[in-house]
C-alpha cells in the first residue's frame, strides 16, 4: 500500500510570505540543472571529433550521466530529509556547475567520461531536493500549477540550450556553453540561502538516518510501484528528446541553425503543456490529467516522426513536447503526494532517479535500433509501446491528490481519489 503523510498542522497558504522565494530557488535550480545537461545533447557532433571517438562514445555518457543519477539521489535526500532543503539544494547547485565548468578543459575521453559521471550525481541530487522545498512551501491550491511550472523548468533549461547553440556557441566557441551556468549558479545559491526552511520538513523530521532508511524500506511497496512509473517516464521523456536533435540532423540533414529553431518552438511546447496540464491536475486529478498528455503525445507520433516537411515536424514535435512535458508536469505533485512525510525528499527523488537508471538505456536502444528500422520507425516503435504501457500503469494506479502535507494522521490529511 503506498504511505500516507502524517493532520492539519497549518495550510502552506498561512506560511511566510517568503514561500515565493522557496519556490523559486527550487525552480530556477532546475533549469540550471537541465540546460547544463542538454548542452551535450546539442554537441554530440562537436564532441565526437574533438575528442576523436565515434558518435556513439559521446551518446553513451548521457547513459553514464542517466545512470549515475540515483547516487546523488540517495545521497542528497538523505541529506535533505535529516538537515533541511536548503543547505543540500545549495551545496547541489554549486557542485554540478563547477563539474560542467570543468568538462570542455578535459584532456581526453577518459577525463571527459569520468565528468560526465560525476555530473550525473549532481543532476541526480537536485531534484527531489527542489521538488520537497517547491511542494512544501506551494500552497495547496496552486500545488497542480507550481508542479508544472517546476517540471517545465526541465524544457526551459533545454530551450537556453538551444538558445546558446545559436548565440554563444557561434561567437565565442562551444566550450563557452559549458562555462555559462557558473553566474546563474551563484544567482540560485543566493535565493536559496534567502529562502525560508520547509516548515512540513520541520514538523516530520526524523531524529536519525538510521530511522531514514527504516522509513523507506517499511514503504516498499509504494516505492516499487513509483519505480515503475519513472522508469516507464524516464522512457518517455529522453526517448522523446535526447535523440530528435540528431534525427533531425541525420534524418533531414538540417542545419544547427534550424534544429535549434525546432528546439525552441517544441520546448515552448513543453512549457505550455507542464504548466497547463500540471495546473488542471488539481480539478480534474493527477491521474487523468496525466493521461490526457499521453494521448497528446500519441497522436502526434505521425508528424513528430515522419514529417516530410519543415511545418510538419514543427507541429509533430511541437504537440509532441506539449503532451510528454504536460504529462511530466503533474509528476512533482503526484510523487510528493505519495510520499511518506518524513522522507519527502529521498522517497521521490530516489524513486525519480532510480527510474531514470532503470530507462537510461533507452536513448541507445532508439540508437541501435535506427541501424535496423531506421531512424523514424525506431523512434515511433519504442515510443508507441512506451506511452500505451503508461496508459496502463497511470489508469491501474493510486492517487492523492490534494494531500494536506502538515497531516498528523492520515485521515486527516488524506484527500485521495483511488
Amino acid at each position: 500500500m503506498l504511505p500516507d503523510t502524517a493532520s492539519s498542522f497549518s495550510e502552506p497558504d498561512h506560511h511566510t510570505p517568503k514561500w515565493g522565494l522557496a519556490a523559486v530557488s527550487g525552480i530556477l535550480g532546475w533549469v540550471l540543472d537541465a540546460f547544463d545537461f542538454f548542452v551535450l545533447v546539442f554537441l554530440v557532433d562537436v564532441l565526437a571529433v574533438h575528442f576523436h571517438v565515434e558518435k556513439q562514445a559521446i551518446v553513451w555518457t548521457i547513459t553514464l550521466t542517466l545512470a549515475m543519477r540515483p547516487v546523488g539521489a540517495l545521497l542528497m535526500g538523505t541529506l535533505a530529509d535529516r538537515f533541511g532543503r536548503k543547505r543540500p539544494l545549495v551545496a547541489c547547485v554549486f557542485y554540478f556547475s563547477i563539474i560542467t565548468a570543468l568538462t570542455p578543459f578535459a584532456p581526453n575521453y577518459g577525463v571527459f567520461f569520468l565528468l560526465r559521471a560525476l555530473y550525473g550525481i549532481g543532476m541526480g541530487g537536485y531534484w527531489g531536493v527542489g521538488a520537497s522545498l517547491v511542494m512544501e512551501t506551494t500552497p495547496r491550491r496552486w500545488r497542480g500549477l507550481m508542479s508544472g511550472i517546476l517540471q517545465g523548468g526541465y524544457p526551459v533549461g533545454y530551450l537556453l540550450a538551444a538558445i546558446a547553440l545559436r548565440s554563444i556557441e557561434p561567437r565565442f566557441g562551444w566550450q563557452a556553453m559549458f562555462l555559462s551556468g557558473l553566474f546563474f549558479a551563484v544567482v540560485i545559491g543566493a535565493l536559496t540561502i534567502g529562502a525560508p526552511e520547509s516548515a512540513a520538513w520541520e514538523l516530520h523530521r526524523l531524529p536519525s538516518v538510521a530511522q531514514i532508511f527504516k522509513t523507506l524500506w517499511q514503504h516498499k511497496r509504494g516505492f516499487a510501484y513509483l519505480l515503475l512509473v519513472m522508469s516507464v517516464m524516464t522512457c518517455l521523456s529522453h526517448g522523446t528528446q535526447d535523440l530528435y536533435p540528431d534525427f533531425l540532423k541525420t534524418a533531414h540533414h538540417f542545419s544547427n541553425r534550424t534544429v535549434s529553431t525546432l528546439a525552441i518552438l517544441y520546448n515552448c511546447g513543453a512549457i505550455g503543456g507542464a504548466l497547463i496540464i500540471g495546473h488542471f491536475s488539481d480539478a480534474f486529478g493527477r491521474r487523468r490529467t496525466i493521461m490526457a498528455g499521453l494521448a497528446v503525445a500519441l497522436l502526434a507520433i505521425p508528424a513528430w516522426a515522419f514529417g516530410g516537411t519543415l511545418a510538419m515536424l514543427m507541429a509533430g514535435s511541437v504537440l509532441m513536447q506539449f503532451g510528454v512535458q504536460g504529462a511530466f508536469g503533474v509528476i512533482p505533485a503526484h510523487l510528493n503526494e505519495l510520499s511518506p512525510a518524513a522522507v519527502r525528499s529521498l522517497f521521490p527523488g530516489f524513486v525519480y532517479q532510480l527510474g531514470v537508471l532503470i530507462g537510461s538505456p533507452s536513448v541507445s536502444i532508439e540508437y541501435a535500433l535506427r541501424n535496423h528500422l531506421g531512424y523514424r520507425w525506431a523512434l515511433t516503435l519504442f515510443e508507441g509501446c512506451v506511452i500505451v504501457a503508461l496508459f496502463f500503469i497511470f489508469g491501474f494506479g493510486p492517487e492523492r491528490k490534494g494531500l494536506n502535507f502538515f497531516a498528523r494522521s492520515p485521515e486527516e490529511g488524506d484527500n485521495s481519489s483511488r
